[in-house]
């Protein structure tokens, strides 16, 4: 049987909520960590009518794309829906997970699961985040290189785009006088040491500083480790806002819309002038993304595909792309099946119910 840390746990290894914007509220918003789960339902808004239909499916654990809690509460009377959905939740001890933008600025996230919904390739991250990513260097002796590379791999540094295991390792002597406190595993107490060392230097990131650290610490033959950590401006290609990849073909401009409103469900498209140009390279960012307009532009798409933009928002275009608003509910529907997907593949025992509410407030006539 499993915990609802468990799943926490899991979702946050695939999606940190060290990642989330500032604004977010992602993570357990509702319940206890240490309840046992007894089905999990998943949704991409948590509202009152989804509370009752995990009531209704025995579901204790509601996992929802969109936060039910943005900002802090201060009375809970009932007088708003957000109020009445935490209420309900606790009456019914159900908890609330929420994958926001966390799960939206991960490489095989909310966005990958668009591009992937359009059949899109060679796919990338639109806006790389910069700031996420520490070098460590740390000191050994050679004998026990191997082992504290392994240790370093295993916490999860070393780890660039599709490639693992990536360090680089240059030889040196080390030398170091212990005192009359000191322990050492190699050489004696007041006397000058010259080891032979290997100097390793291995990526990270940021979030997974004390997991490496600690990691080091144990596998490291030294009683003081000798290390430094540096952040750096690298950009990290698998982590950032929106995407951008190409059609196996070039389509048409009407065309390609014709094909975003097969392919994502739509009742309809809002878009700036066609160009009489054709459709190759997309540029997508789920939900709210007009601020990737400027990273569209420069990454020369031909469609940049988003939500919510306003009126005058579809100037900035001036020409230079399409831009397609498709709904913000209607661009991020999928992450339910991404969800379902990821926990499917981890917890293949517990029951998996995708919400059968339709939450979109918007209508169309």
């Amino acid at each position: 049987m499993y915990q609802i840390q468990d799943i926490t746990r899991f979702l946050e290894s695939l999606a940190p909520l060290s990642l989330q914007e500032s604004y977010d509220n992602a993570g357990l918003i509702v319940g206890q960590p240490n309840q046992t789960v007894t089905g999990i339902l998943i949704c991409l808004d948590c509202t009152e009518e989804v509370v009752q239909e995990a009531i209704k499916t025995n579901c204790n654990l509601i996992v929802a794309h969109h936060p039910i809690v943005f900002k802090g509460l201060k009375r809970f009377n009932g007088n708003s829906y957000v109020e009445r959905t935490v209420m309900k939740a606790i009456k019914n001890d159900i908890a609330i997970y929420a994958a926001h933008t966390n799960l939206d600025n991960v490489y095989n996230g909310v966005n990958q699961r668009i591009a992937q919904q359009l059949d899109l390739q060679n796919t990338r991250i639109l806006s790389p985040k910069k700031q996420l990513l520490r070098k460590l260097t740390v000191f050994v002796p050679a004998t026990h290189s191997p082992a504290l590379l392994d240790a370093l791999h295993a916490a999860g540094a070393g780890n660039i785009g599709n490639y693992s295991h990536c360090s680089f390792v240059s030889e040196g002597t080390g030398t170091f006088l212990p005192n009359a406190q000191a322990n050492p595993s190699i050489g004696k107490v007041n006397e000058l040491e010259h080891v032979s060392e290997q100097k390793i230097e291995v990526i990270l990131p940021a979030f997974a500083e004390s997991r490496v650290l600690q990691a080091m610490r144990t596998a490291h033959p030294y009683e003081e480790v000798a290390y430094y950590l540096q952040s750096l401006e690298n950009q990290w290609q698998e982590v950032g806002s929106g995407m951008v990849g190409e059609l196996a073909e070039p389509l048409a401009e009407t065309d390609f819309l014709a094909y975003l409103k097969e392919k994502m469900q739509l009742a309809c498209v809002r878009h700036t002038p066609l160009r009489g140009k054709t459709v190759q390279r997309v540029a997508l960012c789920g939900g709210s993304g007009i601020f990737l307009l400027g990273d569209a532009l420069r990454a020369q798409a031909d469609v940049f595909v988003t939500a919510d933009v306003k009126y005058h928002e579809f100037f900035d275009a001036e020409g230079r792309l399409i831009i397609a608003d498709i709904g913000h509910y209607e661009s991020e529907i999928f992450t339910k099946d991404l969800f379902l997907k990821m926990l499917s593949e981890k917890f293949s025992n517990i029951a998996l119910n995708l919400s059968k509410i339709v939450t979109n407030p918007i209508n169309y006539y």
